[in-house]
């Protein structure tokens, strides 16, 4: 059952958005070659604390998890798509991040993602960069009362298909309120016009997903949550917590 909320609830999930922004942006700014990835989780979890917000990765686990996630902040480099755990990995010049985040603040949640190279990016990691921002810009574009969620699923798959990159199936953007994961599901592909109607009050992550290869094919690491692309090709994703307003699409988590 989809929520539909409230202009005050709206506004409660900004001040949560807005956790989450300073937490990507502090994260990104620290992000370094030599720098490990658990220090980058304590650099957010140090945003979290300093706003009296909590995360709602810590400790969740959905059904396809051995085990709960240990950290607040979702670190994924190179090959890994999305869902990385932290660890003493320390950042290497040239190396290709993506960092997703969430934080609850009195009782309603914000959930966004960044993508960047550490040191210095090679031209085909820009592009993909720049396609996974753009893909986001068309979904947060199709996100108007009257379309539908196979419109915002379009838009993303229609940049990603045409710049020549591939998208993990099954995995995409959500709604979100109360909880992290709420209904509808948001595809990163799909067929114009399909699906539930937008109605002002839906609050969405809209999350693309890029595969550099142009392959679609992907798998769990060992640790059971970080998916990583079948060739080594690298990945990257890029999200922000969308409300759906008569007024236009309202990004909730803007930095």
């Amino acid at each position: 059952m989809v929520e539909l909320k409230t202009d005050a609830s709206m506004d409660k999930m900004y001040e949560a958005g807005q956790v989450v922004g300073r937490a990507l942006t502090a994260v990104r700014e620290a992000a370094d070659v030599g720098v490990s990835l658990l220090e980058l989780d304590e650099v957010a979890h140090e945003v979290l604390r300093g706003a009296g917000a909590t995360s709602p990765f810590l400790g969740y686990r959905p059904a396809f998890a051995p085990t709960p996630f240990p950290a607040v902040l979702c670190v994924s480099v190179n090959e890994a798509i999305v869902h990385g755990i932290p660890t003493g990995y320390r950042l290497r010049d040239g190396d290709l991040v993506s960092a997703d985040f969430g934080a609850e603040l009195n009782g309603w949640v914000g959930d966004s993602a960044i993508s960047f190279v550490v040191g210095e990016a090679r031209a085909e990691d820009t592009r993909l960069v720049e396609t996974a921002e753009r893909a986001l810009a068309a979904g947060i574009g199709a996100a108007v009362v009257g379309n539908r969620i196979g419109d915002i699923a379009h838009a993303i798959g229609t940049v990603c298909r045409t710049a020549g990159y591939g998208i993990p199936d099954g995995f995409g953007g959500h709604g979100i309120g109360r909880r992290m994961h709420e209904d509808p599901g948001v595809p990163n592909e799909g067929r114009p016009g399909r699906g539930m109607p937008l109605r002002h009050g839906m609050v969405l992550a809209i999350e693309p997903m890029l595969i550099g290869s142009g392959k679609d094919g992907y798998h769990p690491a060992p640790d059971g949550w970080t998916l990583c692309t079948d060739d080594g090709s690298r990945a990257a994703h890029a999200e922000h917590t969308v409300a759906i307003t008569d007024a236009g699409p309202r990004i909730l988590t803007a930095r």
